[in-house]
Formats: C-alpha cells, structure tokens, sequence
C-alpha cells in the first residue's frame, strides 16, 4: 500500500503504469478489441487509406492493421513478461542460495554466472536460433539462459548487504529456519531491487524481440508481431510511411511506460530519493509563488 501510495503522488508513473495495465489488458483480451480477424486478407483493400470499418489502414494483404497491431501485443510484450517473470525466479533462487549460504556454493555459482555473462547481450539468442532454428519460443529460452545470470548476481548482493544487519544475525543465533528466515526477514527487503532491475530490464527484451523478429529471426508469417511489422512495411517506408508509424510507435510508447515506472519505483521504493524528490517540489512551489506586496 505504501508503494502504490508513493506512486500515485508522481504523475508520470500514473500515466507509465496506466498504459502498462492497458496494453496487457488489451492484449489479453484481443479478439474482444480487435476489430477484424487479424490474418484476415482482402487483396481488393491492399493498402487501403485508414477509413471507419479499418482505422489505421490495411497492410500489402489487406489485412486490418490495427487488428495485427493489438493482437501484436501477445508476443511482444505478453510473452516477454512471461520470460521475465521465469529469468527472475531463477535469479532469484539462485541468487537467494548463492548471497545467504556462501561459501563453494556461492563459488559456483557466480562462476556459472561469469561465464554466462562473458557473452555480449545477442550473440547468445544469435547462436540458439543458429542452433534451433528461428521462432519466438527459441529467443525467448535463449532470454531466460542468458539473463538470468544478471538478475542472480545483482540479487546475491542484495542479499549478502541484507544479511548482515542484526536482527537477520539474531534470527540465525535464534535456531530459526534458513528458510523462514529468507522468507520472513531477506524476501521483503529485497524486493524493492527485484522490482526495479525487472522493470528497468523488460524494455531492453522488448526491443530485442522487435529487432529479431524485424530481421525475419522472431515470430514467423501468418503471425503477427510489432517487429514483423515493421519489417513488412519497410518496402513502402517511402511511399506509405503510415504503415511504419502504427508499430514503431507502438513500441516506443510501451518501452517508455516501462522505463518511466522503473524510474518511479527506484524513488518510490527508496525513502533517501522520495524525501529528495519532495523536497525538490516543495523548494519548486516556493520559488514560483508570487511575491505579494
């Protein structure tokens, strides 16, 4: 509650989270939304100015483009929000075990993370669909096996900083249960790091996943992706430039909202920044109120 409460005292987090909730909301429910089937073709409206029955226009097959575009939704940012979530959970276990127990375990681990990080951000997916072949399902395992060392390590150090204060020490001295103890006493604290490295992380993976499927590597034909998009409408980039504003805006606006919320959870989950931001305000509303004689 008091997270929600510190976000809504910032208006640009409740205009990010708003257009979050609203894409996935959207995307789950997209033939509720969705005007016209979204493979549908009709070669008799092959780029079609935008009219009232198809409000963006139609693509070189006729189809609806504003049908693709909210059916887009699901694996451009609905499937990576589920990549996410499994990166995280194997991070966090993982960085749970290696930040609380130490010792050869943590070893380990962090030299499996070393490895894992000594490959730069594509050559990983570039070489899993080399290996398995193109498709959406292969980027996003390709994801999971690359980035969840990241998340692993910046929660170790979370963790390690977290459990040396002293009421984690007493709790230990106390008999209690490893497990109860993370529970209890390290999950809490802790998630407020997990909450902004996940949000700050997930625009990089949608943009990603646009940049794969845009060079023909994601998600394949009748399919439709924010990315694919792009990549079919380049032809006539020219000539029918609308055809590239839908998705490409698209993109920027969720890609924004999530990097804006990421900023306002690290003040919001941050006493020292949220006290400096109101501070700011206050000295803001001070200087601008006019000066009565």
């Amino acid at each position: 509650m008091r997270l929600l409460k510190n976000l809504m005292r910032d208006m640009v987090a409740i205009l990010s989270l708003s257009v979050i909730v609203i894409t996935i909301v959207v995307g789950l429910f997209a033939p509720v939304f969705a005007p016209h089937p979204p493979n549908e073709v009709h070669m008799e409206l092959r780029y079609a100015s935008p009219s009232w029955e198809y409000l963006l226009g139609n693509d070189h097959l006729g189809r609806c483009i504003l049908s693709r575009l909210i059916y887009g939704i699901r694996p451009s940012v609905l499937s990576v929000l589920v990549a996410l979530f499994l990166t995280v959970l194997i991070g966090l276990v993982l960085g749970f075990i290696a930040g609380y127990f130490r010792g050869k375990v943590d070893a380990v681990i962090m030299r499996i993370c070393d490895i894992m990080l000594s490959f730069p951000g594509y050559v990983m997916p570039l070489a899993f669909i080399g290996i398995f072949g193109v498709g959406l399902e292969n980027i996003l395992i390709a994801f999971i096996l690359m980035k969840w060392a990241w998340f692993a390590r910046a929660i170790r150090t979370s963790v390690m900083q977290y459990s040396q204060v002293d009421y984690v020490k007493f709790a230990k001295a106390s008999g209690i249960h490893d497990l109860k103890i993370i529970y209890k006493h390290l999950v809490p604290v802790t998630f407020a790091d997990v909450a902004v490295i996940s949000s700050g992380s997930i625009s990089s993976m949608i943009l990603q996943i646009s940049g794969f499927s845009f060079l023909g590597l994601g998600i394949q034909a009748p399919h439709t992706e924010w990315g694919m998009m792009l990549n079919e409408a380049r032809n006539v980039m020219f000539s029918r430039p609308e055809l590239m504003l839908a998705p490409g805006l698209a993109i920027i606006i969720v890609v924004a909202a999530f990097n804006f919320l990421s900023d306002a959870l690290q003040v919001a989950l941050d006493p020292k920044l949220l006290t400096s931001k109101q501070y700011r305000r206050e000295r803001e509303g001070i200087h601008n109120e006019p000066v009565r004689s």
